[in-house]
């Protein structure tokens, strides 16, 4: 774009913001002409020392959940179960590998040991080698 260019631009994109303009305020005015709005308003001012309230917002966490999921149709199945008290976490859950075993991971939690996890796995795997139709 030369310099020569410019002013037209920006001339252009002012006549183009002025006309918006415009067109935004007729609208307007022709809005408030045609229906009256109303508007109340009460406010009320209290002075007086304000109270100072310490509210405690720390509850002890505690829970348990469990679930458990056997779909016969995908072949899906698996289970967790999970409880806290405080800050220790203990749970385990389960869950049927494509190779037929099961891996079993029990674990703890808490603020001196940390995430600790013990996997184990059952039965024997299973491998499926893919059947090639010509």
């Amino acid at each position: 774009m030369s310099y020569s260019t410019r002013p037209n631009f920006f001339v252009v994109n002012f006549k183009i913001i002025l006309v918006a303009i415009v067109v935004t305020v007729a609208a307007q005015e022709h809005h408030e002409h045609h229906h009256h709005a109303s508007s109340s308003q009460n406010i009320k001012q209290y002075h007086g020392k304000a109270t100072e309230k310490h509210v405690e917002y720390y509850s002890h966490p505690k829970y348990e959940f469990a679930y458990k999921v056997e779909d016969p149709h995908t072949g899906d199945k698996k289970y967790q179960h999970e409880a806290r008290d405080g800050d220790v976490v203990k749970g385990v859950y389960s869950l049927h590998e494509p190779d037929g075993t099961v891996r079993i991971v029990e674990y703890h939690a808490d603020k001196k040991t940390g995430f600790n996890a013990n996997v184990k796995r059952e039965g024997h795997a299973k491998h499926i080698v893919p059947e090639h139709h010509h």
